[in-house]
C-alpha cells in the first residue's frame, strides 16, 4: 500500500546501537562528530535575532523564486551575479529535490561523486531517480576519475552533481578539471549541480575553483545557504543559482518557478532579514574557520611524521580524514573507539569510500573534545 521510494528498511548499524546502548548507561562519549555549529559552543552575535523582528514578516506576500530583497541579497554575496538568476529554497536539499524534478524523468539518471555526501540516494530514490557514482581518486589530492566518470553516463543521465569542496574529503575542483568536466557536459547534454554550501570554508588555496557560479556554457545550478555559510541550519534558508546558455537558463528558472510556486516553503522572516543576516557572514565564518584550522593542526601534530595513521590533505570545508591502520576493518576501528575509548568518529564506508580504512572526523568539534578525542584514537595504534 505504500510507495516503492520509501523501501529502504535498512536495520540500524552497529554504531548506532552501541551509542544508543552507552548513551543510555550515561557513559562521557567524546563525539568526534559533531556537524551542528549551533551544538558546538560558538557565540553567535547577540543582536542576531532581531533581524528576524521585521514587521514585514506579518504580512504574507509570497513569492516564487522569492521575496526581491533576499533574491538581492544571495546575488550580492556573490559580486556580480543578477538576482534574476537566484532562486529560494528552505535548504539545499530542497534545492536538490526541484533541480532533480526539473531535470528528469522517473528513472533517469543524476551522476554523483564517490566518497560523498550519504544523502544522495535518498533524495534521487524520492523523486524516483537513480544515482550513479564516479568515483574521486586519491593521489596526495582528491582527483575526478574522467575515464570512470564517461564510463557512467548512460543515455538517461541527465545531471552530474558536483560537491565543491566536497563533504567528507574537502576537495575543491581544479582548475586543471573544470574545462575536462564542462567539455563531458556539453558532449552528453548534462547539467551541473555544484553543491558550494563549504566554499567559504578554504583551508588551501592552490588551483581551487571555488564557485561554478559564472559558468556559461552548460547549463549549471549552484546551490547553497544559511546552514553553512552562517552556520545557521535552522533558519532554513538556501538557494538555487542558475547559470549557462541564456536561452536554457530562463526556461530553467520559469519551470524552477513553477515548481517553487507549488511548495512555497521559505519563512517571510528569514527573507526580510537575509541582507542583515549576511552582514554577519565574515564574522561568524572567522570563528568557525579558526576553530577548523586549530583542530586539524592538533590533529596533524599529534600524528606527525612516525605515526601508523596518515592525515589525508584537504582544501577546504569541516572535515578531516584519517586512514587507519590497516590492522583491522575501519567498522572495528569505530566500534573498538566507542566502545573500549567512549570515542566516537565515522567510518569511511558512510560515506561510500572505496577502500579500507578510514576514520572521518568533525574539526567542528569543542577543541578540548577533539584533543583527547584524538589523543585516544592515536594511542590505539601509536
Amino acid at each position: 500500500m505504500f510507495s516503492s521510494r520509501l523501501n529502504w528498511g535498512a536495520p540500524e548499524n552497529p554504531l548506532a546501537k552501541l551509542l544508543q546502548r552507552k548513551r543510555s548507561l550515561g557513559d562521557p562519549i567524546l563525539d568526534l562528530t559533531e556537524s551542528n555549529p549551533t551544538a558546538a559552543g560558538f557565540t553567535y552575535p547577540a543582536s542576531l535575532l532581531a533581524a528576524l523582528a521585521d514587521p514585514r514578516s506579518l504580512r504574507y506576500e509570497p513569492h516564487p523564486a522569492g521575496l526581491a530583497s533576499a533574491r538581492a541579497a544571495v546575488a550580492n554575496y556573490y559580486g556580480t551575479v543578477s538576482p534574476a538568476r537566484v532562486l529560494l529554497t528552505a535548504s539545499t536539499s530542497e534545492g536538490y529535490a526541484y533541480l532533480f524534478k526539473l531535470l528528469a524523468d522517473p528513472g533517469d539518471e543524476v551522476l554523483v561523486p564517490r566518497p560523498s555526501y550519504p544523502l544522495f540516494e535518498f533524495l534521487a530514490e524520492l523523486d524516483s531517480v537513480r544515482a550513479v557514482q564516479y568515483p574521486l581518486t586519491y593521489e596526495g589530492r582528491w582527483w575526478i576519475d574522467f575515464d570512470a566518470l564517461r564510463n557512467s553516463i548512460t543515455p538517461r543521465t541527465r545531471a552530474l552533481v558536483l560537491v565543491n569542496p566536497n563533504n567528507p574529503t574537502g576537495s575543491f575542483l581544479k582548475r586543471s578539471e573544470l574545462n575536462q568536466l564542462i567539455a563531458v557536459c556539453a558532449e552528453h547534454r548534462l547539467a551541473i549541480i555544484s553543491d558550494e554550501v563549504f566554499s567559504d570554508y578554504v583551508l588551501s588555496g592552490g588551483q581551487c575553483v571555488r564557485s561554478l557560479s559564472e559558468i556559461q556554457d552548460v547549463l549549471s545550478f549552484v546551490l547553497s545557504g544559511f546552514s553553512k555559510v552562517l552556520g545557521l541550519p535552522q533558519l532554513k534558508f538556501g538557494w538555487i543559482l542558475c547559470g549557462g546558455p541564456d536561452a536554457a537558463r530562463k526556461q530553467a528558472l520559469e519551470r524552477l518557478e513553477l515548481i517553487a510556486d507549488t511548495y512555497l516553503s521559505v519563512g517571510t522572516p528569514v527573507q526580510w532579514a537575509a541582507d542583515r543576516l549576511l552582514g554577519w557572514r565574515k564574522d561568524i565564518q572567522k570563528h568557525i574557520l579558526d576553530r577548523v584550522h586549530a583542530n586539524r593542526e592538533v590533529l596533524s601534530r599529534k600524528i606527525g611524521s612516525a605515526s601508523p595513521w596518515r592525515l589525508l590533505e584537504t582544501e577546504g570545508g569541516w572535515y578531516a580524514v584519517l586512514e587507519a591502520p590497516k590492522i583491522q576493518s575501519e567498522e572495528e576501528w569505530a566500534l573498538g573507539l566507542l566502545r573500549d575509548d567512549n570515542v566516537l568518529v565515522q567510518p569511511g564506508f558512510f560515506f561510500d569510500f572505496e577502500k579500507e580504512a578510514y576514520l572521518v572526523v568533525s574539526l567542528l568539534t569543542r577543541p578540548e573534545v577533539f584533543c583527547h578525542g584524538v589523543e585516544r584514537i592515536l594511542a590505539r595504534a601509536g
